[in-house]
């Protein structure tokens, strides 16, 4: 399949997506309780889904093949990863770990919110081996976009550890493949709306891995999840001051949302020049998400995505790996997720409109602690400290 080239003059209607999903992880059943636990508490005539559950992602399947951005959508089937291609990422003793609890049979929480059921750990093998095959289309030079439509999701997975929902870090593992496979230097944009923080802890000593992680100001929540998500969370050794957060406040907003991306997190990756950008996206930044409060609307999603691809196209010849993480509004998380394509399209115009109003924004606050973070950064690390912009 071709792609049209960042530089050529052809229509943008050219430009596919190619878009890899497996039925398979839909297997995850990550069962019912009070939000995101098994807890009945008796009372309750009605227990709601895990709030990561599979009609999350059959929605998003939905409005990709039956949206208005369907003919520009190219489907690819999937696989499972192999346990050695895991040890890029994780440890063999966590991975072990795992192999061993599905052997038993499942059924355990490994922390708060996170379980593996019968069923699980093969959607997680799906989930890392489809964004595995995603990254490696681009690597193959099959094509420039290649978005991965996943579940469980993976950007809290630990080397050693699970953690918020996640088993496998899908997108650590195939930035390690992307590196295998020749590319000097990888940026990794995490927008959804909590802090990638098994991302960062797996490249937190590599000078050739920038992530940047958008985020709410959540801080820590218990032992699977010790990283605070702060300015100062920085790396360390060779890796120091290529680890960059962003702590924005809540309710930020897409004027918020947009004010970080073009005062942090453009000018680090301009000064970083990767040669390879993986987005990590999350729809529960979005206004109505039960489990985030940044207000983000499709409009929002939609700019993002044109200033990934701009960055992409300016410096790693328009390749950039999408990977899915959090959203769980079953509606508007699949409505945000077109708008957010639809930005990689460069659509002059939505091909979808927004169906549902949102609040008001006020972005002062987030204006205020964006120049506060970027003050910081200019101080304290060392690739932005020459350009004291």
């Amino acid at each position: 399949m071709a792609l049209t080239h960042p530089n050529s003059s052809s229509s943008v209607s050219e430009v596919k997506i190619d878009v890899f999903w497996h039925e398979g992880m839909l297997k995850h059943d990550t069962g019912t309780g009070v939000f995101d636990t098994l807890h009945d508490p008796g009372f309750l005539e009605i227990l709601e889904k895990h709030p990561e559950n599979s009609d999350r992602v059959k929605n998003m399947v939905s409005i990709l093949k039956k949206g208005p951005i369907s003919p520009y959508i190219s489907w690819h089937q999937g696989r499972a990863a192999l346990i050695p291609e895991l040890y890029s990422f994780h440890t063999p003793d966590y991975i072990n770990e795992l192999v061993e609890i599905d052997k038993a049979g499942g059924k355990k929480q490994l922390c708060s919110g996170t379980i593996l059921n019968p069923g699980s750990w093969d959607a997680a093998l799906l989930a890392a081996g489809t964004t595995l095959k995603a990254m490696q289309n681009i690597m193959d030079g099959h094509g420039k976009i290649s978005y991965s439509l996943v579940r469980p999701p993976g950007h809290h997975a630990q080397p050693t550890r699970a953690d918020g929902y996640c088993f496998l870090n899908n997108a650590g593992l195939a930035v390690n493949l992307a590196l295998n496979s020749g590319c000097k230097s990888v940026v990794v944009i995490d927008i959804d709306v909590h802090y990638g923080n098994g991302t960062a802890e797996g490249f937190y000593a590599w000078e050739n891995v920038l992530t940047i992680s958008l985020h709410m100001n959540h801080g820590t929540w218990g032992s699977s999840h010790p990283q605070n998500g702060s300015i100062d969370e920085l790396g360390e050794g060779n890796g120091f001051g290529f680890n960059l957060n962003i702590p924005l406040p809540n309710g930020s907003g897409d004027k918020g949302y947009q004010y970080a991306m073009n005062e942090l997190v453009v000018p680090a990756v301009e000064k970083f020049e990767p040669c390879m950008v993986v987005l990590v996206v999350g729809q529960d930044s979005s206004a109505f998400d039960p489990n985030g409060r940044q207000c983000l609307t499709m409009d929002g999603y939609r700019e993002i995505g044109r200033t990934v691809k701009k960055l992409a196209d300016k410096h790693s010849s328009g390749r950039v790996l999408i990977v899915q993480e959090g959203g769980y509004h079953l509606t508007y998380s699949a409505y945000c997720l077109h708008a957010t394509l639809e930005g990689f399209r460069s659509c002059p115009d939505p091909l979808l409109s927004d169906p549902i109003a949102y609040y008001p924004e006020d972005e002062a606050l987030t204006v205020k602690v964006v120049d506060s973070i970027k003050k910081y950064w200019v101080n304290n690390v060392p690739f932005l400290k020459q350009d004291r912009v």
